[in-house]
Formats: C-alpha cells, sequence, structure tokens
C-alpha cells in the first residue's frame, strides 16, 4: 500500500511485544489515538500492516483508493481496513485527528469470522462519512476501548471484543452518504486488480518464519468472494494467461530472490513460499528453471 509521507506504516516493522510492554491478548488487539502518526513529525505505527485489520476514525480531509473506487472524505470518517484489500491513501497531511484499533483475525476466531462482515469484503462499504454527532458516539467507543485495555479486568478482552463488533454494527446501520467518483473499468479489470494486488501483498518475503498464506487460484477466489471460475475467467481475459501462471511466475520470481539474496537453506525457503515438503520446491523450481534450486545458488 502507498502511503503519504505524513502517515509512516512501513512493511518491515513487526509489531513487538515485548517493546511496548503488552500480553499475548494485546498483541492481536491494540488501540491508539491517530496524532503521533500524522502531521510533519509522524513517526512508524509498531506493527506489520500486513497482519491486521484496522477501524479508523480520521477527523480531517482526505481521499482513499479502493481499486475501481475513489472516496472522498471532505470532513471526517470512518474506515475500515483489511490487510488483503488493496487501498491507497492520499491527502493525508490534512488529517487533524482521530483513533485506530487493530486486531488479527484469530482475535475473534471463538466469536466469528470478521470476514463475513460487508466494510471487510472486497466488494462492500469501507468508508462512512461521519457527522459532528457521530464523531462524538465514535469517539465513546475508543475511550472506552483505551479505558478497558488499561484496566485491570481479568476479561477485558471479551469486553474489548464487544466493543469492536458495537463499532462495526454501528458503521453497517448507518446509510453511507458519501459520494464515489468511480474510475471506468469492465468487472474483469477491476477483478484481475484485485487478484494481483493480493498476490503481490504477500511479497517481500523478509523473515524466515513467514510463509505466504494464498497459494491456489481457488484460495484467491475465496478471499475475494468470487467463484473460482469467475476469477480464472477474468485473469485469462486481461492477462492471457491462466491464474496458476501467474502465482507460479510471482513464487517462482521471489524464490530466485531469495536464493541469491540470504543465507536461508533450501528448506527455509520451501515452508517460506508455501510448500509443505522441499522435495515440491525443489520439483517446481526445476520444472521452471530446468535447474535444481542449490545449483541455481552457486551459478
Amino acid at each position: 500500500m502507498e502511503r503519504n509521507e505524513k502517515i509512516q506504516e512501513p512493511n518491515q516493522e513487526e509489531f513487538d511485544c515485548e517493546k511496548f510492554g503488552l500480553s499475548a491478548d494485546t498483541s492481536r488487539f491494540n488501540v491508539f489515538k491517530l496524532e503521533p502518526f500524522v502531521g510533519e513529525n509522524a513517526k512508524p505505527i509498531p506493527y506489520k500492516r500486513r497482519n491486521f485489520y484496522k477501524i479508523t476514525m480520521m477527523v480531517g480531509p482526505g481521499r482513499i483508493h479502493y481499486a475501481d473506487k475513489v472516496i472522498e472524505i471532505e470532513k471526517q470518517a470512518l474506515v475500515f481496513s483489511n490487510p488483503f484489500i488493496p487501498y491507497k491513501w492520499e491527502h493525508t497531511d490534512l488529517v487533524r485527528s482521530g483513533y485506530f484499533c487493530i486486531f488479527t483475525r484469530d482475535f475473534f476466531h471463538q466469536f466469528s469470522d470478521i470476514n463475513q462482515y460487508d466494510v471487510f469484503q472486497p466488494n462492500g462499504t469501507h468508508v462512512f462519512d461521519l457527522t459532528d454527532e457521530q464523531v462524538e458516539q465514535v469517539t465513546g467507543y475508543y475511550e472506552r476501548m483505551f479505558e478497558e485495555i488499561n484496566s485491570d479486568y481479568i476479561h477485558k478482552y471479551d469486553v474489548l471484543r464487544t466493543i469492536t463488533f458495537e463499532l462495526l454494527h454501528f458503521a453497517m446501520k448507518m446509510k453511507p452518504n458519501m459520494s464515489f467518483d468511480k474510475q471506468i473499468v469492465n468487472a474483469n479489470k477491476r477483478i484481475s486488480a484485485l487478484f494481483l494486488e493480493l498476490l503481490e501483498r504477500q511479497f517481500p518475503i523478509d523473515d524466515s518464519f513467514q510463509t505466504i498464506n494464498l497459494r491456489s487460484a481457488s484460495e484467491f477466489a475465496n478471499q475475494l468472494n468470487i467463484h473460482v471460475n469467475h476469477l480464472n475467467r477474468a485473469i485469462k481475459e486481461t492477462s492471457q494467461k491462466t491464474t496458476s501462471q501467474l502465482i507460479a511466475e510471482r513464487v517462482l520470481q521471489e524464490s530466485k530472490i531469495l536464493l541469491r539474496q540470504t543465507n536461508w537453506n533450501v528448506s527455509e525457503i520451501a515452508f517460506a513460499l508455501g510448500f509443505n515438503e522441499v522435495t515440491h520446491f525443489n520439483n517446481f523450481f526445476k520444472k521452471h528453471i530446468q535447474v535444481s534450486p542449490l545449483k541455481f545458488r552457486h551459478v
């Protein structure tokens, strides 16, 4: 995701539990005021964005691109971000204040699948304009989060889940009143763009304990909430290649980089690229390059 320089959100920075004095639950949920992360002296957000869902209330004008949609925020808005949905911010230097909470999908795994909600789906509504009165209401949700996360209550993370769901349903009950400037793109181009963004978001691999989560056409289709045949037709029309070909090409590209630029062993590279067995990776690599990974490394 490209971000305005006023908000720094680097790909490489992990959410460091020890550094920030966080518990295991806090590493899966936290809440912040937006002010330190906007403006001239913005500091980096202390988590790796690809791992987290995010709900942001921003006060101030801006613009957000969601694939084929361009959403103008004239005054203030509530924004829902999913690590698998491509989006880009503009004019964040104009944002004055706000709040955001972040959480992982597994923070809610015993309660609900967070991806089932419209605000986290590719074709859902992700941005909600707020009136001044609604800003006060939403601020109340975040203040309750701060109060709860700083308390000693043993079940405070259950309460935080409840507050997050309240905030989610508060938004979903609203009738969106923002205006969209829609670029003219056909459905297949839009689907292809979303697919390519999802594919690219899994890279680069920067840690040997990291592994890509989406490897097959059906997994990408499921994430995009469309039938795999629909995805395959869209990719074929726009690229003249199959979905599997594009995935294989990107995995192969990353494997070459890891073999040449890291000292990881082949097993570590295979794991990071989503292969359950190193022999599967060796066969995959040799099929496309005609040499083994080790020979390629030492050429």
